[in-house]
């Protein structure tokens, strides 16, 4: 810049920027210099105001007598000419180091097995502390279950009685470490069931296998549900997923898996009170399948005869299995129909091909295969051999081009050709390619370097690697790499390939793909003859986010499905209404995320309240059985709505009478026939009959009516009567016989 005129404000010794450890006294320093005296002042750049316990030195000078954290920052120095608006300005950036401390501790907690635990730890420090973890003392190592997060806090997944301990969160930078320790308990219900038996695992194909168990051994009764876990046998930082399983079910497909990819499988029993314990774990591998993508070309040509093939094999995840050969496909690009095939062995990685015909330009392809067959092949590559007549000069193809691709960038390396000493250096092209693009597009033709998105990008002689960056992920690329010297550019070596894909998943480590558990400890209670309220809480463990509850309920016992009702509901409760009185009714709930739907838990019963019967007695049949008395047949209510404590039994010879003028007869609810005596023969008696529960009687039946039988003589001189006379006249017949008797010795003795 220009020098300031005589007078201005100049900064004569600016701050530094400095690095203090907390604690040390730190020391900026500002001098200015005009005429008159400037004046100099402090300001911390982000806005804060400067800490109180800041000194300002001999009137331009800042000291921080004991340096903390909170004093770091930007700090700038403001040098005013007085009675002017004359100023300069001068930064330098405090630093203070400091010993990580801990700012949230984790809390010591009981978890209930198969739930999740979370330890929360914060640090602070600077530079920022690195947390890890131990247990018991040993370093904790991410796995499906145990996650570290990226903020430090640790999650424990599906918690089992070997998790229970000391956890330290420990943070660590240059200066120190600190240490914060808190405890897990794993509490572990009564009646719990064991852990599931016999698990195994069969490999039905390359991404599918077919888990099954046998259920536990104790309160097997009592299970809502399974759930089946699996991932990665190989590695430490896989995802570990979880399906629901309805409690039914024993065996469960698995699919969407990694072919030739080594799993660890195992399951949990769950039931109202809680989760059993994991049963054994199994590992199954899948199925070898064909490769999911082609290895990536290079070519290059030694003479004009010939292009020499070269490629890296596909990595274990793309490969789907052992490599056991690989085909080049190659022709013309004027004879594409020509094609010629050549198969090698699975571990050659390059291969010349022979008795090519100069200055041609060729398309080349290459394919995998496995135990399983070929995957797909590459896309056609081009080449041109060199022409035979104009070789003095011209360098040959750069030999070894290889590209290792990442996600966002092209590694290349190579080799100088074989007459390398006539050259100067290298030029390196690029360009994305659409997969839609005719391979017959040759830009090997005619002006090839316009047809190239980046180049040339010049290179000196000694270079043998360089690295395209800022590329997009998955998109198809070709790279052409030529030598040249001070006549002519060279022949190319050209490879052509993908960018990795990036990522599917988010930050956050996938979650499970199977349907959330159903709800637990559901419970139904009676509210009234017409209603039940059924309650439940959320599942124990879920890492589908439920949006609501699926209700489904039915007469108990019944098995048709037009009887079934479904209701929808938000909240951890219902109340069910429009029911029968006194009907016993069996309800399940499942657990709904978004797009999917978790399984029904295990059916609870509930009965509504009683209520007055609906309908009377039916099928009331009278049948007299002699003038004076009637036997009273009747079945019980079609809707009872409760157990039927009396019968009511109203008679009269006069049905245009009130109720409350009729004679009113009751019997026990167990009870459906009785006598009526005390009638009068010959007389038609009308009859209708009620139920009645503990909550009332319910309406009367229709009126029917039965006559009595008329009078006989039999019915006048019943049997103790005739006994009575026959008992009369014996007696009678007695006494004249005493009588005779007697006046007969009386007589004598005269």
């Amino acid at each position: 810049g220009s020098q300031p005129a005589a007078g201005d404000v100049t900064i004569v010794a600016a701050p530094e920027n400095t690095t203090v450890v907390a604690g040390e006294s730190a020391v900026l320093e500002c001098m200015a210099a005009a005429n008159p005296t400037p004046f100099v002042s402090w300001i911390r750049q982000d806005g804060k105001p400067v800490s109180t316990d800041v000194i300002v030195l001999g009137r331009t000078n800042l000291l921080i007598p004991s340096s903390q954290p909170h004093h770091s920052g930007v700090y700038v120095c403001r040098a005013n000419k007085p009675q002017t608006r004359q100023f300069v300005t001068a930064a330098a950036e405090l630093r203070v180091l400091a010993l990580p401390s801990i700012s949230q501790a984790p809390e010591t907690i009981s978890r209930t097995r198969a739930s999740t635990a979370r330890f929360v730890c914060r640090a602070e420090g600077e530079p920022a502390p690195a947390v890890h973890w131990l247990k018991n003392g040993q370093p904790l190592l991410s796995n499906g279950r145990v996650k570290v997060q990226s903020s430090g806090s640790l999650v424990i997944n599906q918690i089992g009685l070997e998790d229970a301990g000391y956890y330290q969160c420990v943070a660590e930078n240059s200066l120190g470490t600190a240490c914060a320790t808190a405890k897990l308990a794993v509490i572990v219900r009564e009646g719990l069931p064991s852990a599931p038996k016999r698990v195994s695992a069969v490999s039905l194909s390359s991404t599918t296998v077919l888990v099954s168990w046998e259920r536990p051994e104790h309160n097997s009764e009592q299970i809502i549900g399974f759930s089946l876990h699996y991932q990665r046998a190989v590695g430490t930082d896989n995802v570990e997923y979880q399906f629901a399983v309805n409690n039914d079910t024993t065996e469960l497909q698995v699919k969407d898996l990694e072919p030739n990819t080594n799993y660890v499988f195992y399951v949990v029993a769950y039931s109202q009170l809680g989760a059993s314990r994991t049963s054994s774990s199994i590992i199954v591998q899948t199925l070898e399948d064909v490769p999911s993508a082609a290895p990536q070309l290079s070519l290059s040509s030694m003479t004009p005869g010939d292009i020499r093939v070269t490629w890296l094999p596909p990595p274990p995840e793309l490969s789907h299995g052992k490599i056991t050969k690989y085909k080049i496909d190659y022709c013309t690009l004027k004879e594409a129909d020509q094609v010629t095939s050549i198969e090698v062995g699975g571990n050659e990685t390059q291969i010349t091909l022979y008795s090519l015909h100069p200055n041609k330009v060729y398309k080349v392809r290459i394919a995998a295969s496995t135990s399983v067959g070929y995957g797909a092949p590459s896309e056609w590559t081009q080449h041109r051999t060199p022409d035979r007549d104009n070789q003095t000069h011209v360098p040959f193809a750069p030999t070894e081009l290889k590209v290792r691709a990442k996600m966002e960038s092209l590694l290349i390396t190579w080799q100088p050709p074989a007459n390398h000493a006539q050259i100067s250096g290298y030029k390196l092209y690029y360009r994305e390619v659409g997969t839609e693009e005719s391979s017959d597009e040759s830009p090997l033709d005619g002006a090839e370097d316009e047809s190239w998105d980046v180049g040339p990008i010049k290179l000196k002689k000694k270079v043998k690697q360089y690295e395209l960056t800022r590329l997009a992920p998955g998109k198809l690329y070709e790279v052409k790499l030529v030598a040249f010297n001070k006549h002519e550019d060279g022949y190319a070596a050209v490879w052509k390939g993908k960018t990795e894909k990036a990522p599917v998943t988010a930050v956050d480590p996938p979650v499970q793909k199977g349907p959330p558990l159903p709800p637990v400890q559901v419970y139904a209670e009676s509210n009234s003859s017409t209603s039940i309220w059924l309650r439940w809480k959320k599942p124990d463990f879920t890492t589908v986010k439920i949006v609501n509850y699926t209700v489904r309920f039915s007469p108990w016992g019944l098995k048709n499905a037009s009887l079934v009702t479904y209701y929808t509901s938000s909240d951890e409760d219902i109340l069910i209404s429009g029911l029968k009185p006194y009907t016993r009714y069996e309800f399940a709930v499942q657990s709904n995320g978004v797009g999917i739907d978790g399984p029904f838990g295990s059916v609870v019963e509930r009965f509504t309240l009683p209520d007055r019967p609906s309908t009377p007695p039916s099928d009331l049949r009278l049948q007299p059985l002699n003038p004076y008395a009637v036997q009273v047949h009747w079945c019980p209510p079609a809707e009872p709505n409760g157990i039927i404590v009396e019968y009511l039994i109203l008679y009269n010879a006069n049905n245009t009478q009130p109720d409350d003028m009729w004679t009113l007869l009751t019997r026990e609810g167990n009870i459906f026939s009785t006598e009526v005596h005390g009638l009068e023969s010959d007389t038609r008696y009308y009859f209708k009959m009620g139920a009645k529960t503990v909550v009332g009687s319910g309406p009367y039946s229709n009126v029917k009516d039965v006559h009595t039988l008329r009078e006989k003589l039999s019915d006048v001189l019943d049997i103790h009567s005739v006994t009575g006379i026959i008992v009369g006249v014996c007696l009678g017949l007695l006494c004249i016989l005493f009588c005779m008797c007697a006046s007969f010795r009386s007589s004598k003795h005269r």
